[in-house]
């Protein structure tokens, strides 16, 4: 079959004869692959520099963690796999498919999980929303962030407050469902000053972070409470593009209610995974077939994976390859 391989680590895909799969358990199922999104967690298993890679044998390998297509049966599905999905064949475990509406474009359908993993998850699981949450998306430019605005709106988010350095996304947000939009190009005085000022007024219940580092030692300091009753917070991480480790201080633990936790690979239970392609993925391909949830796409055939893996894509769009 074609695939997209990585031959040798940290090289570049390229479109080239591999041979097909072998089923290791009786309950796979083949999958006859459309398209295949390509996300950070793509690139960054392709070159060995995820986590989940650790103790993987390096040789030549498929790339892509999930994938659009048809079952032998015409069924239209998604499904997710750590054996590389961007080829003609793949095979799927059936427990984490999930049935895709004929309606939906098969880009759409290719682009949106990720975005939904790392948005719908820490907000409905690690965050528990609730109708009229007041939620800070931190580094909300991104196509997650983007998502994630769209996603807490779904919820019931009473108000939607995002973060970014890009002016132009950042007004593009307030399109999708945001309310307020605050510049990290600010100082942190003024930029602390804005977040206090806005927990005065409506307390936020959930900040969702995507970058980590300074901004959220502002943001946490904005919210330490004064040695009165403070409002109960939740800082759920999902990334780190800003840094790995950040300061922080005991006094704010000790004096704010506030609860710190991490929503990504690993970090959910197993009933929480299975409920993502049960529950949550489903209910996001019926909002995205009913208009309510947008994603951009950038679609390029696989023949030319080679020339565009290290492209920039332009803003606020996911990069699919269609087989």
């Amino acid at each position: 079959m074609k695939a997209a391989v990585v031959f040798e680590k940290g090289s570049i895909p390229r479109y080239a004869d591999f041979p097909e799969p072998e089923k290791t358990h009786e309950n796979e199922v083949w999958v006859s692959v459309k398209a295949a999104s390509i996300k950070n967690l793509d690139k960054a298993r392709a070159n060995g520099s995820h986590y989940s890679t650790e103790n993987e044998e390096h040789k030549p390998k498929v790339i892509g963690s999930d994938g659009v297509g048809y079952l032998e049966n015409g069924t239209k599905v998604y499904f997710f796999s750590k054996n590389g999905t961007v080829a003609e064949k793949a095979l799927a475990n059936p427990q984490m498919m999930v049935t895709v509406p004929e309606s939906l474009d098969f880009s759409i359908a290719a682009a949106l999980p990720n975005a939904v993993m790392g948005s719908a998850m820490g907000l409905k699981f690690k965050a528990g929303i609730h109708p009229g949450a007041i939620v800070l998306i931190n580094g909300a430019t991104g196509i997650t962030g983007r998502i994630a605005v769209q996603i807490a709106r779904l919820y019931g988010a009473r108000k939607v407050i995002v973060t970014g350095r890009n002016e132009e996304s950042l007004q593009a947000l307030l399109k999708l469902g945001a309310d307020e939009a605050i510049s990290l190009q600010m100082d942190d005085e003024n930029f602390k000053e804005k977040i206090q000022y806005i927990h005065n007024e409506t307390p936020i219940d959930i900040v969702l972070d995507y970058i980590w580092g300074h901004s959220v030692e502002v943001i946490l300091s904005a919210l330490k409470g004064d040695g009165t009753f403070s409002h109960k917070t939740k800082l759920i991480s999902v990334g780190g593009m800003s840094g790995d480790t950040i300061q922080l201080s005991s006094q704010i633990l000790r004096g704010t209610d506030i609860q710190i936790s991490g929503s990504g690979l690993g970090s959910w239970t197993r009933e929480e995974s299975k409920l993502l392609f049960s529950e949550v993925i489903p209910e996001m391909f019926q909002a995205a077939a009913d208009g309510k949830i947008k994603i951009e796409t950038k679609d390029v055939d696989i023949r030319d994976v080679e020339s565009v893996w290290n492209t920039e894509i332009p803003n606020g769009k996911r990069l699919v390859i269609r087989i």
